[in-house]
C-alpha cells in the first residue's frame, strides 16, 4: 500500500470507526471482532479505489460517499450531514414561510409520506410513495432529508419545480408548486349514516385534546353513536400529541411505550377513563399515516377501542437528534422510538389493519376514483359487524 493510500484509509476510517462505535449503536449488536473485520474489508475497498480507479480520487467525496452509504442502511429519517449542513442546523436560521405541504422520508431519494390536505402538493396530486427525483433541476440522490426539506421552503408566491416518479412509470413527471403560508387545518366532520359520524384529522400539528373533544361533542349532539376517524395521509405533528388525544377514547391504562438505546423502557399511561368510551370506533389508515397518527391508532387499537381498516401505515415513530463527528460533519440519528401499548414495534414496521381496504393506483395527472373503499368498508363494519 502506498503512503498516499494509507493516508486515505486513515482519513476515511477514523470517522467510520467513530460512527460504528458511537453511542453503542453497533457495539451492542455486533461482536467487537466483527466490527473490526468489516472495517478491514472497508480499508481494502478504499485501497483498491485509491490505487486502481481510473481517475484520481477526491478524498472528501470518497469520505462523504462512505458516510452516506452507512447511514442509508438505517431508517428513512436518519442521514449523514456534511459540515455545511451541520452549520446550517446549528445556526437555526428561520426558514421562509412558504411551504408545499409535503412530508418526506428518505429511500435513496426523498419519498413522499403524505401531502397535507388543501396544500399545493395535495392539489397537484402528489401521493404517498411518490419519489422526488429532482428539485429545481438538481438531483436529490445524495442530499439529506434535512436539506430536501429546506429546499421545499420558499417565499410565499415563489415557485419550486419537482421531478416526480410514481410506481413503475418509466418516465418521471415535472410539477411546479407555488409556496403558500400554511393555514390551520381544521378537523372535518359529517354524518355518513344515521348514528354514524365521520371525523377527518388532517394533522396533529395544530390539534390538541380540548379541540378534538369540542369537535366530537358537536358530532354527538347530532346523534353520533359510532365514529369513523380518518387518518389517511395524516403525518404531521409532535409524536406525543397522538397518544395525548387518544386518552379521550380509552380506559385508564397504557397509551404507549418509549424505548431508547441502552435505557429502561418508559411506560406512558393514563390513570382515568376517557370521556368517549361509549363510542364505537373505526380508524382508517394507509401508507401516509405516520408519526403521531400511528401512536393515536395504536393506542386505540391495542386497547381494543377501535378497529383499523385500510392498508399498512408508514412505520415512523422515532425522534431524531444530531450527533457531531470530529471533522464537523454529523449524523442525524433516530435515537428513541415509541411502541404499541403491548410493546410491539411500530417504527420500521407500521400498523397492520384488521380489515384491508386497498387503494387503487392512480396514474399521474388522473383523478382518483369517486368511490372510497375504505370508508365503505368502515361503514359496513359498523352497521353489520365483521364479515364471517
Amino acid at each position: 500500500m502506498t503512503r498516499n493510500s494509507r493516508l486515505v484509509v486513515l482519513f476515511v476510517s477514523v470517522p467510520i470507526l467513530t460512527f460504528a462505535l458511537l453511542g453503542g449503536y453497533l457495539r451492542n449488536t455486533l461482536a467487537q471482532e466483527d466490527v473490526y473485520r468489516h472495517l478491514q474489508i472497508f480499508e481494502d475497498v478504499v485501497t483498491l479505489i485509491s490505487e486502481n480507479y481510473v481517475e484520481v480520487v477526491e478524498y472528501d467525496e470518497l469520505m462523504q460517499g462512505a458516510m452516506r452509504g452507512l447511514s442509508s442502511g438505517l431508517d428513512g429519517k436518519s442521514s449523514y450531514l456534511t459540515k455545511q449542513e451541520v452549520t446550517l442546523f446549528e445556526q437555526d436560521i428561520p426558514l421562509p414561510e412558504g411551504q408545499t405541504g409535503l412530508t418526506l422520508t428518505n429511500e435513496y431519494y426523498p419519498r413522499v409520506v403524505a401531502a397535507k390536505d388543501g396544500t399545493p402538493a395535495e392539489i397537484a396530486g402528489l401521493m404517498p410513495g411518490d419519489y422526488v427525483r429532482n428539485i429545481n433541476g438538481e438531483s436529490t440522490r445524495n442530499i439529506s432529508l434535512l436539506s430536501a426539506t429546506r429546499l421545499l421552503r420558499g417565499e410565499p408566491g415563489s415557485k419550486v419545480s419537482l421531478t416526480i416518479l410514481r410506481g413503475n412509470a418509466m418516465e418521471p413527471h415535472t410539477v411546479e408548486l407555488t409556496f403558500t403560508i400554511a393555514e390551520a387545518s381544521e378537523m372535518l366532520t359529517k354524518m355518513v349514516s344515521p348514528g354514524v359520524g365521520y371525523l377527518r384529522i388532517p394533522t396533529f400539528e395544530q390539534t390538541n385534546p380540548s379541540e378534538a373533544a369540542s369537535t366530537i361533542d358537536t358530532l354527538m349532539m347530532t346523534g353520533t353513536e359510532s365514529l369513523i376517524i380518518d387518518l389517511r395521509g395524516t403525518a404531521e405533528g409532535a409524536l406525543k400529541t397522538g397518544y395525548e388525544i387518544a386518552e379521550l377514547f380509552v380506559p385508564a391504562g397504557i397509551m404507549s411505550i418509549r424505548e431508547s438505546r441502552g435505557e429502561s423502557r418508559e411506560v406512558i399511561s393514563v390513570d382515568k377513563d376517557g370521556r368517549y368510551l361509549a363510542l364505537r370506533l373505526v380508524i382508517l389508515i394507509n401508507s401516509g399515516t405516520s408519526g403521531p397518527a400511528e401512536l393515536f391508532a395504536a393506542a386505540l387499537a391495542t386497547n381494543q377501542r377501535a378497529t383499523l381498516i385500510g392498508t399498512q401505515s408508514q412505520g415512523q415513530t422515532a425522534d431524531q437528534r444530531l450527533v457531531k463527528l470530529p471533522d464537523g460533519s454529523g449524523l442525524w440519528l433516530s435515537w428513541t422510538h415509541y411502541l404499541t401499548p403491548d410493546g410491539e414495534p411500530i417504527h420500521g414496521h407500521g400498523l397492520e389493519p384488521f380489515i384491508i381496504a386497498e387503494e387503487p393506483f392512480v396514474e399521474f395527472g388522473s383523478n382518483p376514483p369517486d368511490d372510497d373503499q375504505g370508508l365503505a368498508k368502515a361503514l359496513d363494519y359498523l352497521e353489520n359487524g365483521p364479515a364471517s
